[in-house]
Parts: C-alpha cells; structure tokens; sequence
C-alpha cells in the first residue's frame, strides 16, 4: 500500500487485511520503521519488496505524486500496479503507463476502484459485502455501476469470479481486450459482464474482439443514453466528440456482434442466464 500513512490509505489497508488480502507493506517516504494496524511500513517500494517480496501495489497518494508511484512501483519490480488516485495530468498517466510496460509490469486504473475476487482477495476500495464467489467476471469503466450489477447478480443467485474496475479516464492501464482474454482463459469464469459508458471507441473494439475470441455469454451495460453530446459526464474519459462515442454507436456494436445489452443495470442477471 504505496500511501498507507494518510487517511484512506490506512482506512483501506485494515480494510483489504480484514477481507483476508495478504497485505505485507506500506511504503511512505520518512516514514520508514512504524506500523499501521500492524502493517510494517517502508520508506521506499525496493525496500519494502526487498524485505517481503511483495508482487503487487495499489496507490494512495495525492494526484501530484501518483505519476512518480506508479513508477517506483515499476522500477522496484511489482508485477501488478492498481492506482485508485483520481484527478491525475493525462500526460502523466501516460509517461507512467509506457513506463510500467517498458518493465513488463501491468497497471489497472487510475481513477479506478481495483480489483476483487470475492471470498479471495480484494485490491481495492469495492464493498466486499456484496460480493459473492461464482463464475462471473465483470469489467467496468464505472465503480458504483459495477456496486449496483454486483448486487442484482448476487441477489439472484449469480457469484462473480473476479471483478475488475478499470478506471474512466481517457487513459488507463488494463483495458477491455486484455481482460477479455484472461476471463476467456480463466477456468473459474464461465460468463463476463461489460460495464461501459458514453466515450471513445473502447466498448465497439470491446464488442469486436468477442466476436472473434470469446466464447463465452457476454452481456453488456451502457451508462450515458441520455447524455447531451460534448456534455461530459462524470469521468473525464465520458465525453461524446466528433460524432463519435455515443451509447447508441456502443449499443449497436454489441448487439452487431450477438451481445444483449442491458437496458437497466438489474436486467443483467437475465441476460445471463
């Protein structure tokens, strides 16, 4: 937990550890030699991986210092990187993002709410409580949609295998193709949720790679029907531009390819089933 001394950090950290979360470390510059609800912290990530060989990070730092996080992260050899920070400078995300992959590392978010295998463990800010161990994965651009997906899943019967938020900026880490194709060789998924939004091209490449690679039920949801083009709407990467980006477009891609698309969020447990 790269910022476990601040507020949300800490908060987040007992949270993970009490879901059953192997949590090693924290890491805050200076801080180096105390605790945090008995989680040893570390001036630096090397030092902190050095000591307990820790594979994964997520980040809770302020939107100035996430840039270089993500990058010590890389550099200190964390194989999975989950910025939860919002508010970050595109361009930093982006410098961040090359990084991490120039170090074969990958990178979920930001702006994201992590990641969750219910019953497993949980990297993230996601409400565990709602969360039930099953088959179905779930992607999504938007944390309180996947909450209210979840929930209707879970009080039909339906458990979800992992969960993963992706985050709704316009540049983010692991995105929907790469997902796809590790639920579509994950033996414990047998089913996928896509939660999109209004916003770039991502969701009719999403629907054009099922076509192609997945073959398992997919059924999608589309936040943003009503938005006015070039409104943003909640994440800065949900914006209509140049005609393009519309829930309309994303809907009709889906459906191109064979995949029912949800026209409210409690829909989806049907369509699956």
């Amino acid at each position: 937990m790269q910022g476990i001394t601040g507020r949300d950090g800490g908060f987040h950290a007992a949270k993970m550890k009490a879901y059953g979360t192997d949590v090693v470390a924290g890491t805050s510059p200076g801080k180096g030699g105390s605790e945090v609800n008995g989680i040893p912290v570390f001036n630096t990530v090397h030092d902190a991986v050095g000591q307990t060989s820790a594979n994964t990070s997520i980040i809770f730092v302020p939107a100035r210092f996430a840039k270089d996080a993500m990058m010590e992260a890389a550099d200190a050899g964390i194989q999975l990187i989950i910025c939860i920070t919002e508010g970050i400078p595109t361009l930093d995300v982006i410098a961040a993002y090359n990084y991490i992959r120039k170090k074969g590392a990958r990178l979920i978010g930001p702006n994201c709410p992590g990641i969750i295998s219910p019953e497993k463990s949980l990297v993230g800010i996601m409400p565990p409580h709602i969360f039930r161990q099953g088959t179905t994965g779930i992607i999504s651009r938007s944390g309180t949609l996947t909450y209210e997906v979840v929930y209707n899943l879970t009080a039909k019967g339906m458990g979800q295998s992992t969960a993963v938020g992706v985050g709704g900026d316009p540049v983010v880490g692991l995105y929907y193709q790469d997902l796809l194709e590790m639920f579509q060789d994950d033996d414990d998924t047998d089913s996928i949720v896509i939660i999109g939004e209004i916003g770039g091209d991502a969701e009719e490449k999403a629907a054009a790679y099922i076509k192609e690679h997945v073959s398992k039920p997919v059924a999608a949801f589309i936040a943003g029907r009503a938005a006015p083009p070039g409104k943003q709407m909640g994440h800065a990467g949900a914006i209509i531009s140049s005609g393009s980006g519309t829930a309309a477009e994303k809907i009709a891609a889906f459906e191109a390819a064979g995949i029912p698309v949800a026209g409210k969020p409690s829909q989806i447990p049907d369509l699956l089933s």
